[in-house]
């Protein structure tokens, strides 16, 4: 068999629907400026307002930016695929689009832990909470999830960059997924699913076990309050994140933690759309309509800038 270092790859994206090429390409546009929009208000909004400089907006920013970094990673591509056919991507921006992917998946992971610990610290230990998640806690929590997260995929991305691709060049997906690139190889990938074995374990597992233990103490103290009225107010605290963090692992599992015998790429396009796409879309939703005090913030600011603009658009008619 004939081993070629490959100089490009070919992104098929949805090339199953090829008549649907345009509305898939406007579908997709509308997705991304909206998570552009909705998670860039959330960031100027806490930014802007003090009210909302506590720790758990301070990780809610982190969140929207690691969004904005996920739906830009991969959708601009997406787009060109679509409307411009322009299918190829050279071998070095499809090591960056995977290495910056896998980075975001990580920060997503880690971000969702601080924050359920936030929520744990809030909910169970209520009087020490300014002590325990000050300011210095915050920004620890914030650099040690994205050093890891950046650190982690670097294994990955060097062998895999240093793999051969036999017979095709072809990646049947929408952007530089681990998963389609390893379908390709033609190298050994026993390095490489080794050391997902014991990674995986590691760097997946423990955020998700931290997150249930923050859950179960959460859970339990919420459980021992005895008015209704006090119980839903302690979990409409931590709601918005439940939420979120249902559908990010729902998505996660669904994605890289089938088994082999289940497994299919059309369908794990599909699930990565929700992954990528969806996910960024709703989070600023979910976060504004189940949180009280940004909602009514979100409310200030659009109508302050409704009013503005009204006011400029008055003195250029005058």
């Amino acid at each position: 068999m004939n081993h070629t270092k490959v100089t490009e790859f070919i992104i098929l994206g949805f090339f199953e629907f090829p008549e649907m090429q345009l509305v898939l390409f406007l579908v997709f546009l509308i997705i991304y400026l909206m998570s552009l929009t909705g998670n860039l208000l959330i960031i100027f909004t806490v930014c802007s307002d003090s009210h909302l400089h506590s720790p758990m907006f301070f990780f809610l920013t982190n969140l929207s930016f690691l969004e904005i970094c996920y739906v830009t990673v991969t959708v601009p591509k997406l787009l060109a695929v679509l409307i411009a056919q322009n299918k190829t991507i050279s071998f070095m921006q499809c090591m960056i689009q995977m290495y910056m992917f896998l980075a975001c998946t990580n920060a997503e992971f880690f971000l969702l832990t601080a924050m359920a610990y936030d929520r744990y610290v809030a909910i169970c230990k209520p009087l020490h909470y300014t002590i325990i998640m000050n300011k210095k806690v915050c920004i620890i929590l914030a650099i040690v999830s994205w050093t890891i997260a950046f650190l982690n995929p670097v294994s990955y991305v060097t062998l895999i960059s240093q793999s051969f691709f036999c017979s095709s060049n072809e990646i049947n997906h929408f952007f530089c997924d681990v998963t389609a690139l390893l379908s390709l190889s033609c190298s050994g990938t026993y390095v490489i699913e080794t050391l997902t074995y014991i990674d995986g374990p590691l760097l997946g597992f423990t955020p998700l076990i931290l997150t249930i233990i923050s859950y179960v103490y959460i859970i339990s103290a919420i459980l021992k309050i005895h008015s209704a009225k006090g119980r839903q107010k302690a979990f409409s605290t931590c709601s918005s994140h439940l939420t979120v963090v249902l559908l990010f692992y729902g998505t996660s599992i669904g994605v890289y933690m089938r088994p082999k015998s289940a497994y299919s790429m059309d369908l794990n396009k599909l699930i990565t759309v929700v992954y990528i796409t969806v996910i960024p879309l709703l989070n600023p939703l979910i976060y504004s309509l189940r949180n009280k005090e940004l909602k009514e913030t979100l409310w200030r600011t659009a109508r302050r800038t409704s009013f503005f603009s009204s006011k400029i658009l008055h003195t250029f008619q005058q």
